[in-house]
């Protein structure tokens, strides 16, 4: 009896073990996926493309993804996720009152967006790129992502804190600044990340018409 139990044990190990090896794998081909769609585009890159920059085989590729989508998808929903936690951490940690609540969540999208660059702007600039079906499930998760603005900002409105026009106009206004710094940063560039963070904070609420003395 206690054999077979340490046998048992054995395998589950095995399987541990080897679970864990794949996930460090399919992690691998991500972020080589990452890299090749960043510099060449989606269909300017190939599985075999991937596969080389991986350091593996192309059967091995197609093993932890059926496809080049797949690979997509699986990059888009990632970073969107990691953003939608990094934005709702971002909001708790400050108290409960819109303008920092905003600042906040602003500095931790051009945070996330220096920090992810690269899978930040895939994830922007190859929505195009997938079918019906699946982009609407990455657009379900950005809905998200703009959600918590809106809620923030639409606070700040009905508590006479934002006092800025066009309110819809002025929340992707702010979204689409943020996120487009995946496009512009450069880590050699004169500005350190947290000079640009807290610039951005200070546009949007001047977007929004706040002032610092309310």
């Amino acid at each position: 009896m206690a054999r077979q139990q340490v046998r048992q044990q054995a395998l589950r190990g095995r399987k541990r073990v080897s679970a864990e090896s794949g996930a460090v794998a399919a992690e691998v081909v991500l972020n080589a996926a990452v890299e090749m769609f960043a510099a060449q585009g989606f269909h300017g890159t190939s599985m075999r493309d991937i596969a080389a920059r991986a350091g593996t085989s192309v059967s091995h590729a197609y093993y932890y993804f059926p496809s080049k989508t797949h690979i997509l998808v699986g990059i888009m929903t990632r970073v969107t996720e990691d953003l939608i936690a990094a934005l709702l951490a971002a909001r708790g940690s400050t108290v409960d009152k819109p303008a920092m609540r905003l600042a906040a969540i602003v500095r931790a999208h051009v945070r996330f967006h220096i920090e992810r660059q690269a899978e930040s702007f895939v994830g922007n600039s190859e929505l195009r790129s997938l079918g019906p079906e699946d982009r609407a499930r990455v657009v379900a998760l950005r809905d998200r992502v703009s959600r918590i603005f809106k809620e923030v900002i639409a606070t700040g409105f009905a508590t006479g804190v934002f006092r800025g026009v066009h309110q819809p106009e002025a929340t992707r206004a702010i979204i689409s600044m943020c996120t487009a710094v995946a496009g512009w940063y450069r880590p050699n560039g004169p500005d350190r990340p947290e000079t640009i963070e807290n610039r951005y904070a200070d546009l949007a609420l001047q977007i929004l018409g706040y002032r610092h003395d309310d």
